[in-house]
């Protein structure tokens, strides 16, 4: 039986692209009248930076980016969306120009729609497992068309009417969802709401990290509340994130410092303070390995900080 939500027209980007482009006000990430929904923007190309986003999708329709995660490199251009299933660190490269500038959306996922969404899908209809070690991993780029991308274009244009936003807004943001569940990636949505499973456990833990990203970090603790050996925790982490528990930490730790300096909210010792750090020259080696700048580079730049809204 052919699925009806499949239906309408082929994925019309440049309309999506108009859309989207009369709602952005600046560079980064747009908030719009749905909590859910930013929009993004980019009049100019980004080279290679550190970034993080919260789970949910990331959607483009013009532009490209390119994410790279060790040794993956992962591209979702305009036509193509990004599910990201657990907050994992990784370095962003955007396409734009003031001709043709990124354009794009993010929409994060409530855990509790999530699951209530996932309970209407047929296990079949989402992948499952994979034979592909790549098919297990946190974020892919899956192509936009079909039921999602028509999904999309129903949800931006709500924003051009704010009465229809009010009253259409969230059904139009569980249908993006729902598609995306039914999706070639769904499977990796699916895995946040396997609470016994290794991956739902791993996710555990790095909630726990982000939250108390200035705590001492204790290996065992977080391999207790994951329910696993200390080889083990140490192990499906890697294999998750690609780097490892105190390499996560920092890296969450020195993004946390970079906003705080690009906001003016602090030093630099006192942003080295703020997020865990004991010593300030060594938070100034190490944020400078990591962003290629010292952090007095970055204090008071006051500039959107493009990518990391969705980090917090």
């Amino acid at each position: 039986m052919t699925d009806p939500m499949t239906q309408a027209g082929p994925t019309d980007l440049q309309r999506m692209a108009r859309m989207i482009e009369r709602h952005v006000c600046h560079d980064g990430f747009n908030d719009t009248a749905l909590d859910a929904l930013s929009l993004v923007a980019s009049h100019c190309h980004r080279q290679r930076e550190p970034i993080v986003y919260e789970p949910g999708l990331i959607f483009i329709v013009q532009g490209e980016k390119t994410g790279f995660i060790d040794d993956r490199v992962i591209r979702y251009g305009a036509g193509h969306y990004l599910v990201q299933a657990i907050p994992l660190p990784f370095e962003c490269e955007t396409g734009g120009s003031a001709e043709a500038p990124l354009l794009g959306a993010a929409l994060r996922i409530a855990p509790e729609l999530l699951a209530e969404l996932a309970g209407a899908v047929s296990p079949t209809e989402s992948r499952r497992g994979a034979a592909r070690v790549e098919d297990t991993l946190p974020m892919a780029a899956v192509t936009l068309d079909g039921a999602i991308g028509n999904a999309l274009e129903r949800l931006l244009a709500c924003l051009e009417d704010p009465s229809a936003a009010r009253a259409l807004g969230q059904a139009r943001i569980r249908e993006v969802i729902f598609a995306a569940l039914r999706g070639p990636q769904g499977h990796l949505l699916r895995q946040l709401l396997q609470s016994q499973g290794v991956y739902a456990r791993i996710g555990g833990a790095i909630e726990l990290l982000r939250a108390e990203y200035a705590s001492p970090l204790s290996v065992p603790a977080l391999a207790a509340r994951a329910h696993m050996s200390v080889s083990s925790f140490h192990a499906h982490f890697k294999q998750l994130t690609r780097i490892s528990p105190l390499q996560y930490q920092k890296r969450i730790r020195l993004l946390k410092a970079r906003d705080l300096l690009v906001q003016n909210a602090a030093n630099v010792s006192g942003a080295a303070s703020a997020v865990g750090y004991q010593s300030a020259s060594q938070f100034s080696r190490e944020y400078k390995r990591y962003f290629g700048v010292a952090p007095t580079h970055d204090h008071g730049l006051g500039v959107d900080s493009a990518d990391e809204s969705l980090a917090s």
